[in-house]
């Protein structure tokens, strides 16, 4: 364990990794959001992917080409997404304290992701077949790990070594904010010298057929699904290693759930309070990432937006990359720190990102950028 952070620090962004529609690597990510690529694609109509036609898809994302056939026989998308993200961003940090040395136990690194539910598919398939089998209980053992909510997490700690502390948090649109939250609590007490913060989400045709089911609006949904993964390193200020520049404060984050009422109300209260304890006017935005939600929450969320923060700059993703659920927020969070990367009068600025999900859940991060985030 390492010493609490002073009580008026705050922990640090010193770098992000994303795989998602536009590809594999940190550099597709920026590339495609700077030219504004849309990834959304037609689906082989010879597979099954439930009734959506259209999805925005990880390309070329083949688990045993990506990591090799050892140890990936039953592993499903989401886990596979989950350990070459945080494996491509532990190996773009190098020489760093974060990657670690050869041998290192890395015992003091933290990994937190948040989610859905896990894969959604691994559990339909697994109930599936206790219900078609002979007998209930003629089920493949391999792919009773896949039906666990933490699995992704676990399982990418012990593929790369990490043994401090591991958590899965589950909050739909919300789970990387809550993660965020989260890693940065572990920071704060002093259990983790660094956090890989992170969400994650999986294309499949049971995440496809819920979504169809579970939308009270019969309207076509603003965007398709989409699936990715994006992940954070988070330290105590002043804790940057070599070949790290801190890209941005976390100075606050704030959740709130509404049962009744307009969920502008919620919304606006959500990132009112988070500003109030961040210490920064409304006026002081410099940037807003809107989750984009469908739906009365994500008009609320744009609406609430829009009144406090209507001069800052919007920064989206979900028009290019679809609905990437609980990785959302988490993509968001990567696309201010890539527009304030080239944008050198961010430095400084504050951002501001929010979530809102339709079971009447909101939240909102408030960072201060640094004008960095690009390993050296």
């Amino acid at each position: 364990m390492t010493a609490p952070i002073p009580a008026d620090g705050h922990p640090v962004i010193t770098a992000w990794h994303a795989i998602s529609p536009f590809g594999k690597r940190r550099a597709d990510f920026v590339d495609g959001l700077r030219a504004g690529r849309a990834t959304a694609a037609a689906l082989d109509a010879a597979s099954d992917h439930g009734p959506d036609r259209h999805a925005c898809l990880v390309p070329d994302f083949d688990i045993p080409e990506v990591l090799g056939r050892k140890g990936t026989r039953a592993m499903d998308r989401i886990t596979g997404l989950a350990i070459v993200a945080i494996g491509q961003l532990l190996h773009a940090s190098g020489g760093s304290e974060t990657a670690g040395s050869a041998g290192e136990s890395r015992e003091d690194l933290a990994v937190v992701l948040g989610t859905t539910a896990g894969s959604v598919q691994s559990s339909m398939d697994f109930t599936r077949s206790s219900l078609l089998a002979e007998k209930p209980f003629y089920v493949d053992p391999g792919v009773v790990p896949n039906s666990v909510m933490n699995c992704a997490a676990g399982h990418a700690a012990i593929w790369h070594g990490i043994k401090g502390p591991n958590a899965t948090v589950a909050g739909g649109r919300l789970a990387g904010l809550l993660a965020l939250n989260y890693g940065r609590r572990l920071l704060n007490s002093g259990r983790a010298r660094a956090v890989l913060c992170g969400a994650v989400e999986e294309h499949s045709s049971a995440r496809a057929w819920l979504e169809h089911h579970s939308r009270a609006d019969p309207a076509p949904r603003d965007t398709v699904l989409g699936e990715g993964c994006a992940v954070l390193v988070i330290r105590p200020p002043g804790l940057a290693v070599a070949g790290e520049r801190p890209a941005a404060e976390i100075l606050a984050v704030d959740s709130r759930v509404h049962i009744d009422g307009e969920p502008r109300e919620t919304a606006a209260a959500c990132v009112a309070h988070a500003l109030k304890r961040a210490g920064v006017r409304a006026e002081e935005v410099w940037a807003v990432a809107p989750g984009g939600a469908s739906g009365p929450a994500g008009q609320g969320e744009h609406r609430a937006l829009e009144a406090m923060c209507g001069g800052a700059i919007w920064i989206r993703c979900a028009s290019l990359i679809g609905d990437t659920g609980a990785a959302s927020a988490m993509f968001q969070i990567a696309a201010v720190l890539s527009t304030a990367d080239r944008a050198p009068d961010s430095a400084g600025r504050v951002a501001v990102v929010t979530a809102a999900e339709r079971d009447g859940t909101v939240a909102c991060a408030v960072l201060r950028l640094l004008g960095g985030g690009s390993f050296e």
